[in-house]
């Protein structure tokens, strides 16, 4: 069977942005780039694998009882979701090679932008499948049941929720599935939902996600002017959701230069903020004192954390943050892969919009991104943010 079986199989943002996209940008062209951070990985025993995933992506199309689900929601228009039935994903765009391994996606920003997901996963996956072909399933029940007892042992963390956001490095589509089941039966109460839609669909819980890095960069090449260019996707996101799906990025080019431009008009217009890079105690810091600034009461908003995030990490930031703030959290990797075996830390980024450079400036330095050095050095200073 294919890893991926369902287009839905895949998380939320992915659509939420590729309506902006459908509605104000459908010109775009991007190229986006793998990176696996881990070094001294190995993908060549995979690739052939791979390029049969890839294949088998390719020609799936959404079932109308998808489409059903989709138009439930009303952040979704319903042009939008006709456009989905009539849409597939197309192996041209993509390319692989061996030797090393590397993967391009370069086409149509709307016709490209729901690679990234499902490709991560069949890579994830498939290198799992090599390296690990009979896995330990038991050690990972044991290890998540060992992490699920963490939360009824801290004192004063009830209000301490979480959602499950591993699609894109998870060890296998099935482990991640036991891992939401688990989860509703053990901490029904304490789980807000899933990235994923496919399952948030099967398992009648919530789909949950907003933007992603991709969104903001891309208005590096799409906006009026670079300086202006959060800006101007903070304000598209606004046009196009009407006060839905409020949750802002901030580490595009760190959060200090991002606070910058979220004034009281942006702050007042979202939920929320989502933190994704730096550290997250003094990320929370900066925030509830941004909006203390701006006469805002900080528990009115959510602050979302969802970087690398593990169960006693989780509990620690909320520890430190729950009296002053909303925190909730988005847990990935050590939910979707821990079966004792190492991780990957694999992403596919964005770097060029419309033949231009676009990068990120991360609060964390290793999660840089860019392929132009004299592009990322003028971001850099164009945000005033030392690099």
């Amino acid at each position: 069977m294919p890893i991926i079986q369902s287009l839905l199989d895949t998380d939320l943002y992915k659509f939420t942005m590729m309506q902006v996209v459908l509605h104000q940008q459908p010109a775009a062209r991007v190229e986006y780039r793998f990176r696996c951070r881990t070094p001294a990985i190995d993908f060549s025993p995979c690739v052939e694998a791979i390029k049969r995933e890839l294949e088998a992506l390719c020609s799936l199309s959404f079932q109308p009882d998808e489409l059903d689900y989709l138009r439930q929601f009303d952040y979704f228009q319903s042009d939008f979701i006709d456009f989905l039935g009539l849409f597939s994903l197309d192996a041209r765009f993509v390319r692989l090679t061996d030797d090393p391994f590397e993967m391009v996606i370069e086409g149509p920003w709307l016709h490209t932008i729901l690679f990234e997901v499902p490709l991560l996963a069949i890579v994830n996956e498939t290198y799992f499948r090599h390296h690990h072909p009979r896995p330990n399933i038991d050690e990972g029940r044991r290890r998540l049941m060992e992490k699920l007892e963490l939360l009824g042992q801290q004192p004063n963390s009830g209000g301490f929720l979480f959602s499950e956001f591993g699609t894109r490095r998870r060890f296998s589509r099935d482990w991640q599935r036991e891992v939401l089941q688990t989860l509703l039966e053990v901490v029904p109460t304490r789980l807000r939902g899933t990235s994923n839609v496919e399952l948030a669909r099967s398992l009648h819980i919530a789909p949950l996600g907003t933007m992603a890095h991709e969104f903001l960069q891309a208005f590096q090449a799409l906006g009026p002017r670079l300086a202006d260019s959060q800006k101007a996707a903070l304000e598209a996101w606004v046009q196009e959701y009407r006060g839905r799906l409020g949750i802002a990025l901030t580490d595009v080019v760190g959060i200090d230069a991002f606070l910058r431009d979220f004034d009281l008009y942006f702050a007042k217009l979202y939920d929320g903020l989502r933190h994704d890079s730096g550290d997250p105690i003094e990320w929370a810091r900066k925030v509830i004192a941004h909006y203390r600034s701006l006469h805002i009461d900080p528990k009115s908003k959510s602050l979302v954390f969802s970087n690398n995030l593990t169960i006693p990490k989780a509990l620690k930031i909320y520890a430190a943050v729950h009296l002053e703030s909303n925190p909730v959290f988005g847990i990935g990797t050590n939910l979707s892969n821990d079966l004792g075996y190492p991780s990957l830390d694999m992403v596919i980024k964005m770097t060029q919009c419309n033949g231009q450079a676009v990068a990120k400036i991360s609060d964390d330095r290793h999660k840089n991104i860019c392929s132009d050095m004299a592009y990322y050095s003028y971001l850099a200073k164009v945000f005033g943010v030392e690099i």
